[in-house]
C-alpha cells in the first residue's frame, strides 16, 4: 500500500458542498432516518470544531460536532465521521477523530457523546453511557451510545434526554 499525503486541516466554509457530496457517497440516503441524524437536523454545527482531510485535491474525509443538551447539561455529539469509500482503512477516520477531539478539548467542552461501534471508539477513550443515564429522542442500540469525558467529573450525575441545543 502507498502511502497518502494526507492534509487534515479545519473545516472551511468553502467545503460545505464536498462534504455533502461525501457523506451522500460514505452512507447514502438512509443517513437522514438514523435517529443520529434527526438529532442533528436543523441543530447548527460547531463549523470551529469540523475537522477535514483530503488528498490533493480531493476531500477525502469529514467530521463534525454538533451542541446538544444531555439532561441539563450542554455537551457536544460527534458525527458524522465520514470517509470515502475507496479511502477507508487507511486510518482517515481516526486522524479526523482525534483532531475533532482535541479541538473540542482546546475549547473547554466537557463531552462528547456519539452511536457508533464501541469497538473502534474504545482507541480514543468512549465508554458505553451506563445503562439508563441518557436517553436518545428514537430508536438506537444502547450500546452504541457512547461518551467521553473531556474534563475530569464532568459525566457525574448526567442523566436525561439528549436532544437539540436549539429548540
Amino acid at each position: 500500500m502507498t502511502s497518502l499525503s494526507l492534509v487534515v486541516r479545519p473545516e472551511r466554509p468553502e467545503d460545505d458542498a464536498a462534504i455533502a457530496r461525501l457523506e451522500a457517497r460514505a452512507f447514502g440516503p438512509g443517513r437522514f432516518a438514523r435517529t443520529a441524524y434527526r438529532l442533528r437536523e436543523g441543530n447548527p454545527y460547531r463549523r470551529d470544531l469540523g475537522v477535514t482531510a483530503s488528498v490533493g485535491s480531493f476531500l477525502v474525509g469529514s467530521v463534525r460536532m454538533s451542541p446538544v443538551r444531555a439532561g441539563e447539561a450542554g455537551v457536544l455529539m460527534l458525527g458524522p465521521l465520514a470517509v470515502d469509500p475507496s479511502f477507508e482503512g487507511r486510518g482517515i477516520g481516526s486522524a479526523l477523530t482525534r483532531a475533532a477531539i482535541e479541538a473540542a478539548r482546546e475549547t473547554g467542552e466537557g463531552l462528547v457523546i456519539l452511536v457508533g461501534d464501541a469497538p473502534y471508539y474504545a482507541r480514543f477513550g468512549f465508554t458505553p453511557v451506563p445503562p439508563g443515564r441518557l436517553t436518545m429522542p428514537g430508536p438506537v442500540d444502547p450500546a452504541r451510545l457512547l461518551w467521553l469525558e473531556l474534563r475530569e467529573g464532568f459525566a457525574a450525575g448526567l442523566s436525561g434526554a439528549i436532544l437539540p441545543a436549539q429548540g
